[in-house]
């Protein structure tokens, strides 16, 4: 036993000396002494513990620190602190032991790893996507954090052999749903894909063997590609005096799978399988012309094929990843892509934010990522919003391509591909967004719904009184502009919900019944509806009438009461009455672009239920029938079938807007339309899509089109209209 411990503590000095030579920085004095300090506490900490497989607990952190150091190059302070990482979680040190030894930035970031160890774990999805939000919260403190989490679940992801199967899966899958995609945002696509390949082993391992072999047998045949390409155009590069080395770059596993998995083709079907790799070393200054240099260089000897060029060095990627893609006819006759790209851009695309970082140190200039994390702290702090909403919306955005747009004063903006002229004006800032009332595009005005396209130059038309409204969130993609939307409406809500209060106080004592806790927990049962303050909200809108609540009077004073006590749900009087969320009942299914309401059936292979995500299909005999986005049917029905396809959502009826259409007549008079659209636009809820008066000899008729919540809303407009001099008539259609 001695002689193991010996050999054990010998690998240990081992791979602490292999820590500081693999590190890139310039170590100095005071960083040796940092990372020493951490390592002998942590040697010292975990010296009872050992890891599943048996060996020594601290190779772990050692591996953790090492990733941090070589693959990702992070500073001392990431390094020490990758060290102590599981110190605080795992053994008798405490934070304020890391504050005195190693001082404040050391002490956050422990503190930070911590508090995203401590989170609960749970298989339950809207659990996992809140503590999803919890961990990017993070961000706040320190994005070192989680660079260093991602590190040290990559290593549990490298040793998870002696875990138990099921255990295996569930990390896997955790890896895929939050670390996976958060590391390709920061830009570490490196340990991006290896995450995903080591999730795949372990989530269908018999799928990743066979692509994994296949993909070693074809690897001397791909290495022969590699040269022959080489030689063709090595001759001329070097004539040119460039410095430089041609590298292939292998597809990783878990893309190759999607790709298979996606368009339902064999592993010899894929035809992309590998890239090869153009790196030059280049001043900073002569970086962009080398790259074309190259770029011509290659394009003389090989055809180019002019739809796939995708130049990230002019408009580098809102990470920071900056190369030029090129797809080739090469030798045999087979498409390629090369990609080119100096050594930094090389380093930055490999290791993502930290040698960002380590580059534009000195620079006052914000970069992308930088205000990537920025909106992002906004998105995270904003309380509103349901979880798994947030997560959907976030990892879309990560994986979205990114278009080029420019404001009227020429600034350069990236979005991601599909992104509206109102995610453009929240891009731009949360005030000019929630104050947009139209845009022009390339000088043109075009609806918010419009989609962007690179190059498009936007301009914002706002106004003071322009608010959002609930079909502005059909026309955003990014999580951003949504969260602020529905901030926004969530205020509105509660206004209406205010004087809803008052309204349904004053309805109530004409019926002798008093407006408190009691009444209230009544009127929500007995109408069915999540809370009280969505009770208020439906009042303010008009949607409950005299007649409904004289009904409720009916039964809070008879015996009816007594059945409704039966009835009432599992939630307390407390719970119904501090609800501070909207909760939409999704009781109507609408179709189209024009949302409307169509005979249906919901599908037996998928059976969806309200709320879920669907689409209507139209078939021949059955009329329309319904089925989630993700039944096992869609992607063959969307490609077969598209023009069948009818786009639906599930609305919460009580909050659904309702054309109507008025007909006015009578004596015209000077400023007669502006008191008509001033009485409209004063009535709560009212929307005016068309008008349209023409005059006679003195008469008027006018034609007014109406978005309206509901027919009280329309009933009291119509009053107030008679009030106006001059109308005679007020004719709804």
């Amino acid at each position: 036993m001695l002689i193991d411990e010996q050999l054990e503590n010998k690998e240990i000095a081992k791979q602490y000396k292999e820590l500081l030579r693999i590190s890139y920085l310039q170590l100095t004095d005071e960083d040796k002494k940092l990372i020493r300090l951490a390592f002998d506490t942590a040697v010292d900490a975990h010296k009872n513990q050992r890891r599943k497989s048996g060996e020594a607990y601290i190779f772990h952190p050692i591996a953790v620190a090492k990733i941090v150091a070589s693959e990702i190059g992070l500073d001392a302070t990431s390094i020490a602190s990758a060290l102590l990482h599981d110190t605080v979680e795992d053994t008798e040190y405490t934070l304020n032991d890391i504050e005195r030894l190693f001082g404040n930035s050391v002490a956050k970031i422990v503190h930070g790893l911590t508090k995203i160890s401590n989170l609960k774990k749970d298989t339950d999805v809207s659990l996992q996507a809140e503590n999803f939000r919890k961990m990017l919260l993070t961000l706040n403190d320190d994005i070192r954090v989680i660079i260093i989490k991602i590190a040290d679940r990559l290593h549990n992801m490298q040793t998870m052999d002696a875990m138990p199967e099921y255990k295996q899966v569930k990390i896997a899958s955790e890896t895929l749903y939050i670390y996976a995609p958060l590391a390709h945002r920061i830009g570490m696509y490196k340990i991006k894909t290896e995450l995903e390949d080591l999730s795949l082993k372990y989530t269908e391992p018999k799928r990743f063997e066979d692509i994994k072999s296949k993909i070693e047998e074809s690897k001397s045949e791909q290495e022969q590609y590699i040269k022959s390409f080489s030689k063709i155009i090595e001759s001329t590069l070097n004539r040119e005096k460039i410095n430089y080395f041609v590298q292939g770059r292998s597809k990783s596993i878990f893309s190759i799978h999607k790709k298979m998995q996606k368009q339902g083709i064999r592993y010899d079907q894929v035809f992309d399988k590998f890239a090869i790799r153009i790196v030059y070393r280049s001043t900073l200054k002569n970086e962009k012309f080398l790259a074309w240099k190259i770029y011509s260089i290659v394009t003389d000897h090989f055809t180019p094929n002019p739809t796939r060029l995708r130049d990230w060095i002019s408009s580098p990627k809102s990470n920071g990843y900056e190369s030029l893609h090129i797809t080739v006819m090469g030798p045999d006759n087979k498409w390629v892509e090369v990609q080119v790209r100096s050594e930094r851009m090389h380093e930055i695309a490999e290791k993502g934010y930290a040698a960002h970082y380590r580059y534009k140190q000195g620079e006052e200039k914000e970069t992308g990522i930088d205000a990537w994390l920025n909106r992002l702290k906004e998105v995270l702090e904003n309380k509103q919003g349901n979880a798994i909403d947030f997560v959907e919306d976030f990892k879309l955005n990560l994986y979205a391509d990114e278009i080029f747009v420019f404001t009227p004063q020429g600034d350069l903006k990236s979005l991601p591909s599909g992104s509206s002229t109102l995610d453009f004006a929240f891009h731009i800032h949360t005030e000019v967004g929630l104050k947009t009332r139209g845009a022009r595009v390339n000088g043109k005005l075009v609806p918010l719904s419009r989609t962007l396209k690179s190059g498009d130059l936007i301009e914002i038309i706002t106004s003071e009184t322009a608010k959002p409204t609930a079909n502005w969130l059909d026309y955003v993609i990014t999580s951003r502009s949504r969260s602020k939307i529905k901030a926004s409406l969530n205020e509105e809500k509660k206004k209406i919900a205010e004087e809803g209060k008052e309204i349904l106080r004053r309805k109530l004592r004409q019926l002798r019944i008093k407006l408190d806790n009691k009444s209230i927990t009544k009127l929500v049962h007995f109408f069915k509806v999540n809370s009280a303050l969505d009770l208020f909200y439906r009042v303010g809108l008009g949607t409950l009438d005299n007649k409904q609540l004289k009904e409720f009077a009916q039964a809070y004073n008879n015996s009816f009461l007594n059945f409704i006590k039966t009835k009432i749900r599992s939630r307390s009087e407390k719970q119904i009455l501090e609800t501070d969320e909207f909760v939409s009942k999704y009781d109507k299914l609408v179709f189209g672009k024009e949302k409307e309401e169509l005979p249906y059936t919901l599908s037996k292979c998928c059976h969806p239920i309200a709320g879920d995500k669907v689409f209507g299909f139209l078939t021949i005999n059955e009329g329309v029938k319904v089925h989630k986005n993700n039944c096992p049917n869609a992607i063959a029905l969307q490609s077969n079938y598209a023009y069948r396809i009818l786009p639906a959502w599930w609305i919460d009826s009580s909050e659904q807007e309702f054309s109507a259409i008025l007909r006015l007549s009578g004596i015209d008079q000077i400023g007669l339309v502006n008191q008509v659209t001033r009485v409209i636009s004063n009535n709560m809820h009212v929307h005016i899509t068309k008008i349209n008066f023409s005059t006679t000899e003195e008469l008027f008729n006018g034609l007014i089109h109406l978005k309206v919540k509901n027919k009280s809303t329309l009933k009291k407009l119509i009053q107030n209209l008679y009030k106006i001099s001059g109308i005679d008539k007020v004719i709804r259609e």
